[in-house]
């Protein structure tokens, strides 16, 4: 059996994983959180101890500094702390490090977002192929169990979809992921994850359109989908993590995800883009310092882990899959709404942060009782989805599935050179 975690990365997400890590101490043992910057790992085990969410009192919940883009540092945490499992929700820039980390002391890896570098921006896909992929043979000669993109999109959306196969499908035509966010945060403009990453997988639209990738102009395909619980609401075809493992790994003739966006957002999105502030690309400024413009507007944004308080509203993910069913044809909603204010009650976060930061901690408890431990790596969609989402029922996320939803009919969608 598995014990002890460490918690790589203090933001937003990272602040929610802890507070379900403590929650579970009883299985998951002692938890170091380590950050680039140690007062905030603090702040979020203050929030813990306010909320009393240790639950097992004899477990150590401590903070370390930590610069996980040098690996030996992180071998040396993580065996100092005695971790055996690693849950990597730092910037997607320290996936690469803390895997290798992990594959040198034989600990569990889990991340939440694809790798990326920093003077790279939606690179050829698939996307995992250009790194984590790279390592799977290392992770099966050596026993590690490395479970790639384990938050909610990636993650819950890829169990979903294997249960979709497992269960409730024959053949599958279409896989649409639809994410909205139907919530006020209070602020002018905001993002509600790290506005550097969040901006990045804005440059180009990479989709799985008849088994082949297609790619579109970022927000030039809307539909508007009336979701359960939060209603109508528009999204926008976008690119995006989950696409490029489940290309290769669900039989499906299409697979494509859509993001839920306001007018105002796209609005202030488009002034920013226009004026070069979400370029990644570092320009030289009068004093003769470089900098990336998108650092600077990240500095300039609200901290998406600010938002929490006033938040209000509700978030909804689902799966709308449509193929066939004993020769019938058969469509179906598998969805989860979540609470922004609910969140705030119960961990202090907002239901962004929340939807992200459960995932992991579900899947650290199955590995950490053997049901996930698979000494190798592996994307979400790989993994047996019963377990998983029955846990994710009993701490906060439930999955509810609706048969004949109302439908979800874009239009038809050409490679771009084409159009």
């Amino acid at each position: 059996m598995r014990k002890n975690v460490l918690i790589i990365g203090a933001g937003g997400v990272g602040h929610v994983v802890a507070h379900k890590c403590a929650m579970n101490n009883d299985v998951l043992g002692d938890i170091c959180i380590a950050s680039r910057t140690q007062k905030k790992c603090d702040k979020i085990i203050e929030s813990i101890q306010r909320k009393n969410h240790l639950k097992d009192a004899s477990k150590k919940l401590y903070s370390k500094q930590v610069n996980a883009l040098d690996i030996p540092s992180v071998v040396d945490l993580i065996k100092e702390s005695q971790s055996e499992i690693v849950i990597n929700v730092g910037q997607s820039y320290i996936n690469m490090s803390v895997l290798e980390a992990c594959i040198e002391t034989g600990a569990v890896y889990m991340d939440t977002a694809i790798h990326e570098e920093p003077d790279k921006v939606c690179e050829d896909p698939p996307w995992y192929e250009n790194y984590e992929w790279k390592r799977k043979e290392r992770c099966k000669e050596n026993g590690i169990t490395a479970i790639l993109g384990i938050g909610f999109d990636p993650g819950v959306v890829n169990a979903w979809c294997a249960l979709a196969q497992k269960e409730y499908f024959d053949t599958i035509d279409t896989i649409d992921i639809l994410d909205v966010n139907a919530g006020s945060h209070g602020k002018y403009f905001a993002t509600n994850f790290d506005p550097e990453i969040n901006f990045r997988e804005f440059k180009k639209v990479w989709t799985w359109i008849n088994r082949k990738w297609v790619l579109q102009k970022v927000h030039s395909i809307r539909m508007d989908y009336d979701f359960p619980v939060v209603g109508e609401q528009p999204v926008y075809l976008t690119g995006h993590d989950e696409l490029h493992s489940l290309s290769k790994n669900i039989d499906a003739n299409s697979i494509r995800f859509w993001m839920g966006f306001g007018d105002h957002y796209l609005n202030v999105f488009s002034v920013l883009t226009n004026i070069g502030l979400t370029s990644e690309k570092p320009v030289k400024v009068a004093e003769g310092v470089e900098i990336a413009p998108l650092k600077v507007l990240k500095a300039l944004l609200p901290d998406p882990s600010s938002l929490a308080p006033g938040y209000t509203g509700k978030t909804c993910i689902g799966n709308f899959v449509r193929g066939t069913k004993d020769n019938k044809p058969r469509e179906i909603f598998i969805y989860n709404t979540c609470d922004h204010a609910e969140c705030y009650k119960e961990v202090e976060s907002q239901a962004i942060s929340y939807t992200a930061g459960v995932p992991p901690v579900a899947a650290a408890i199955l590995v950490a009782r053997g049901d996930w431990d698979v000494k190798q790596m592996v994307n979400v969609e790989e993994l047996n989805p019963t377990p998983f989402i029955a846990l994710l029922d009993k701490m906060g996320l439930p999955t509810e599935v609706i048969e004949n939803p109302v439908p979800f009919d874009p239009p038809v969608i050409k490679s771009l050179e084409s159009i």
